[in-house]
């Protein structure tokens, strides 16, 4: 149990767009009735974080419409700190829509100009970078615009001269940016970075790796790498020494999301200094949540109560 002092130690920084999804977990083209959502790749890590006893707060940009208000309200009320996020009044709240198949959910982007695509390195000015434990972020955010791009390798500079940990998933968007571009820019970020979080298929599609050794040979042995093979199970590499935990046994409603809850189950435990298999462990129990529903973020209370997808109209999620 951590506890809370109300300053934020971890930092989760990226952009959150509105979800649109069919209620039921049917392809879009069949679908009647839908729920809007919140979705977001480091405010999902910090929505976990939050219900498992951190400070936690959420740094992006929004814009200063309805759409933004529900993130911030949706995020506030399960305990994320908001405070960090700024409001443009000049650009819209990124929308996207999830197409669902436990095969393979396809994920349909209206993020073009958005306000998080705004982010630049002056977005780090205000932060508590050298206070936090540990910042998060992934690769969406390098492939949203030039000046995110400029935001990242200036958060790696930054982080690397202070104590904080720093924290990246390589999260690969083909939506947002091509291989080409986006495979020697993901690779730099993580060599530089405190943890790594990579797909064996994103790896094998970014760089052509064959394993989660070819992976760890070619991240180099500086950092912490978990390397996360599906339905298969994780890796973390630490130095010279590999753990490798397997996957849980779960029926898969919709994979989307459970890269995040996976990242936040494992940060988790790191910071609350568990062994590696516990790490690994407590990641793929949290990822399983998401697994098993079309949300991305999926509270622990509500599934503990139903054993359902958690998709009321009561969360407002």
């Amino acid at each position: 149990m951590f506890h809370r002092t109300g300053a934020p130690q971890i930092l989760c920084l990226g952009e959150t767009m509105v979800m649109v999804t069919p209620r039921e977990p049917v392809p879009l083209a069949e679908a009647d009735l839908f729920r809007l959502s919140v979705g977001g790749a480091e405010s999902t890590v910090a929505l976990y974080l939050s219900e498992m006893g951190h400070d936690v707060a959420w740094v992006s940009r929004v814009g200063a419409d309805p759409l933004g208000d529900r993130i911030l309200d949706t995020l506030a009320r399960a305990g994320v700190d908001t405070s960090l996020v700024d409001r443009d009044a000049d650009a819209r709240t990124g929308v996207y829509f999830k197409d669902p198949d436990p095969d393979g959910t396809c994920v349909y982007y209206y993020r073009d100009n958005s306000a998080a695509s705004r982010m630049g390195p002056a977005t780090l000015d205000r932060l508590p970078l050298t206070s936090a434990r540990l910042v998060h972020f992934s690769g969406i955010t390098p492939g949203l615009s030039s000046s995110c791009a400029e935001l990242a390798s200036e958060l790696v500079r930054r982080v690397k001269a202070s104590g904080t940990l720093l924290s990246f998933d390589v999260n690969y968007r083909r939506g947002i940016w091509s291989r080409g571009v986006a495979a020697p820019i993901l690779l730099g970020l993580s060599r530089e970075v405190d943890i790594v979080f990579v797909g064996l298929d994103e790896a094998q599609h970014l760089w052509g790796t064959r394993s989660a050794d070819d992976v760890r040979s070619l991240v180099g042995t500086a950092n912490l790498l978990i390397v996360k093979d599906g339905a298969v199970g994780a890796t973390e590499f630490d130095g010279a020494t590999s753990t490798f935990v397997p996957a849980l046994d779960v029926q898969v409603v919709e994979p989307v999301g459970a890269g995040d809850a996976f990242a936040a189950g494992y940060l988790s435990a790191l910071l609350g200094e568990e062994t590696p298999a516990a790490r690994l462990s407590l990641g793929h129990a949290t990822a399983a949540r998401a697994l098993a529903s079309t949300h991305d973020f999926v509270p622990r209370a509500v599934l503990d109560l139903t054993g359902d997808d958690p998709a009321t109209d009561s969360l407002k999620l």
